[in-house]
């Protein structure tokens, strides 16, 4: 398994974009173990990357709650997803684990955990020529793919201090018990917990004075 010991927090409380997006850097700055959160969207949402276009999502705009992620990537639209986040600190060890490793390991992972609900799902072994910025329209090797479609993707950063994957399942209405197989792919231990103050506290300046500002999202 990738980690001896895993926290998760199942955040239910659908937060907005630029929220969603601040909790997950501030896990990232804050978390002192191996940590998945999984968590929904108050609204219709899109995300993109952190090198995208703001020109290539602005139509989106007025349907959508639009957000600029500090992962990279294309485009993808929230709302019936499970979209999560996996955060792995530097002080432990699975952090000499590389990006394509560890992207790999959690397909692996959430596969494992939708064969139990009937879906045979497969890492795809090749990628596919690009067609457009939206993520789920360009399958990469170990993306997940169910009937010839891209059903799990994600992006990722990594500093000197931590490593963070911001992905998405796009099956709508996936069991509670879906999330704990998954969690317990990745790891034997693992903790549920609450959402620490402090990482609230945090993420509650970074939605303000980051992700929320036209700055952070028309900045390219």
């Amino acid at each position: 398994m990738l980690f001896e010991r895993l926290l998760v927090y199942d955040d239910r409380a659908r937060a907005g974009a630029a929220m969603n997006m601040a909790i997950d850097e501030a896990l990232l700055e804050l978390s002192s173990a191996p940590t998945l959160r999984f968590y929904g969207w108050r609204q219709p949402s899109l995300s993109f990357g952190y090198f995208g276009k703001f020109t290539d999502v602005a139509a989106a705009i007025d349907a959508r709650d639009v957000v600029r992620r500090w992962t990279g990537g294309g485009s993808v639209s929230h709302g019936d997803d499970l979209t999560y986040s996996l955060i792995n600190p530097a002080t432990h060890p699975a952090f000499v684990h590389g990006p394509v490793a560890i992207y790999a390991a959690s397909h692996r992972a959430i596969r494992d955990a939708l064969r139990v609900e009937g879906l045979e799902a497969q890492l795809a072994a090749a990628p596919a020529p690009k067609i457009s910025d939206a993520c789920f329209a360009n399958p990469v090797r170990d993306d997940l793919m169910l009937g010839g479609r891209k059903i799990a993707g994600a992006a990722q950063r990594r500093t000197r201090a931590s490593f963070l994957q911001q992905g998405s399942i796009q099956i709508p209405d996936l069991t509670p018990a879906f999330r704990d197989r998954f969690a317990r792919a990745l790891s034997a231990a693992v903790e549920p917990r609450e959402i620490p103050s402090s990482v609230l506290d945090r993420a509650t300046v970074l939605a303000t004075e980051k992700y929320g500002t036209d700055e952070w999202l028309r900045r390219r």
